[in-house]
């Protein structure tokens, strides 16, 4: 995924925001009037930065002067005490939207830094790691993109990016063969059609019906080698279904082309990043 725009990510913030102070931050109000100050972004443990721009743009919306001396970059790496970033600006601003802006930050980096894990681990120069729609509630486009700076791949963003066939879609349409020409006439070439099976026999029948790709789904490794043989390159393949950081590295010698997994984003957690040495100046 690019670049984060402000087109795409303000009305996410601006909804966060309104989450967290709907009628205002009363403590800070209450202490503070037109002051400023600055305020430090310190790491506390290692990880892969991801959302530097969200985390600057949440108190840019409260007040566009707020300005930021950056020490690292977007997908750098780093340690405990580290000074990532300073923030200067309207002190009230600073501590309201503190709270906000690193939940972006350190959601997005914990999942940059898990996903950079699980490349490690498969160790592989070609089989590319993918998310899945398994995301937080109006947090995809921020989760996704973190996935990119931790070395991963984007899979579908939503239903209305791509053709996937998965078990009750085939049993909706009354087969896999009569799914796949339902979409064949529904998009005869703009897309093309992936579809989950689960058994040697879906491998056939999705071979059969030419499916463009075949996801793997839940299949041990004997039998993924077995439809590995079977497709030989006919079809791309994805492998997919509880592949996670104790696992992965059984599928690095595979004649595979993908692995997807909801654990790159579902089993982060928070980077531990901290905001500290707020001075008034």
């Amino acid at each position: 995924m690019k670049k984060l725009k402000r087109e795409q990510i303000d009305p996410y913030i601006l909804g966060a925001l309104r989450e967290d102070m709907n009628a205002g931050d009363l403590t800070t109000e209450g202490i503070l009037d037109d002051e400023i100050g600055e305020v430090d972004l310190l790491a506390k443990e290692e990880g892969i930065l991801a959302g530097l721009d969200v985390f600057l743009r949440v108190f840019q919306i409260l007040d566009e002067d707020i300005s930021c001396s950056f020490y690292f970059k977007e997908g750098d790496l780093v340690k405990p005490k580290d000074r990532i970033l300073s923030l200067r600006g309207r002190a009230q601003v600073l501590l309201s939207g503190e709270r906000t802006a690193l939940n972006y930050l350190q959601r997005m980096s914990s999942i940059a830094s898990y996903t950079r894990k699980m490349v490690d681990q498969l160790d592989s120069p070609r089989v590319k790691i993918l998310d899945t729609r398994k995301t937080s509630p109006n947090m995809r486009i921020f989760e996704k993109y973190a996935v990119t700076l931790g070395g991963g791949y984007n899979h579908r963003f939503n239903l209305s990016d791509g053709l996937m066939l998965k078990d009750n879609h085939i049993a909706a349409a009354g087969g896999l063969k009569k799914a796949v020409d339902k979409l064949r006439a529904a998009h005869p070439f703009v897309k093309k059609i992936e579809v989950e099976v689960e058994d040697m026999e879906g491998v056939k029948e999705a071979i059969e019906a030419e499916a463009d790709i075949i996801m793997l789904d839940n299949m041990d490794i004997e039998t993924i080698k077995k439809a590995a043989e079977y497709i030989n390159h006919r079809a791309i393949i994805e492998c997919s279904g509880n592949i996670n950081m104790d696992n992965i590295g059984l599928y690095r010698d595979l004649d595979i082309d993908y692995i997807s997994s909801g654990s790159i984003i579902y089993e982060a957690s928070c980077l531990d990043l901290s905001m500290k040495n707020f001075r008034l100046v």
